[in-house]
């Protein structure tokens, strides 16, 4: 059987994470959270007190604090930098506000596209994003392009938000999310936007299973032709 790469593509709480993780199960792949790689970098930024302008400090600190993923005990994902767990910390709104100049910055997002491709080089995986379909994986055999109104990611994040017990106010994360789709989108490098070749999938009103679905379809005539 053809072990294929998956990118998933689309803005902040388009649902991209959450069905990658469960289409990576079902097909037995490996998922890999790329937004958690760039949140991780903000999260050492933001720890150190660094700016943009101490780009070199921040590599620097991505080189001596490898970030990795590691099986919690309830089978859900967790994120380590330097070996310690930051799953939560980095859904914090702190790094979530600051998340996009971060990784806008070219030799941020050079070191981390590396480190993506050679996870990726063997095949079998499905990894989430703002560019992998663009940029980190070009020549994925399946690219979707996720989308969904602002006003359903944002109720999305909320609900994610108090199942943490992170305390947000609805119109102040619609007001960000809005934001963070402007910067991600005019950014110079690496901009936010479908591939050519991606399936344009809007989520809105759709479930979480119809998502999965509609994309494990694609997957499986792309895998069965092998």
């Amino acid at each position: 059987m053809k072990a294929i790469q998956i990118a998933i593509d689309g803005p902040a709480s388009s649902g991209k994470s959450t069905v990658a993780k469960i289409i990576a199960h079902n097909l037995g792949y490996t998922y890999l959270d790329t937004g958690a790689m760039y949140r991780s970098a903000t999260y050492l930024a933001l720890k150190h007190q660094l700016d943009g302008s101490r780009v070199n400090d921040i590599l620097d600190l991505l080189a001596t604090h490898p970030i990795t993923f590691n099986k919690g005990t309830e089978g859900q994902q967790t994120v380590l930098v330097g070996g310690v767990d930051v799953t939560d910390a980095i859904r914090q709104p702190d790094v979530t506000n600051n998340v996009s100049w971060v990784s806008a910055l070219p030799e941020v997002r050079e070191e981390l596209v590396a480190q993506q491709q050679r996870i990726a080089s063997q095949g079998g995986i499905i990894m989430d994003g703002r560019d992998i379909g663009t940029v980190v994986l070009p020549d994925a055999e399946l690219k979707i392009f996720l989308i969904a109104s602002v006003e359903e990611r944002a109720e999305r994040r909320f609900k994610e938000n108090q199942k943490k017990g992170i305390l947000t106010d609805f119109e102040t994360l619609k007001e960000e999310i809005s934001a963070r789709d402007y910067k991600d989108s005019h950014r110079a490098v690496s901009p936010l936007k479908a591939a050519e070749d991606a399936i344009v999938f809007d989520t809105t009103g759709v479930s979480i299973d119809g998502v999965v679905e509609f994309i494990q379809e694609k997957a499986k005539k792309i895998i069965d032709k092998g």
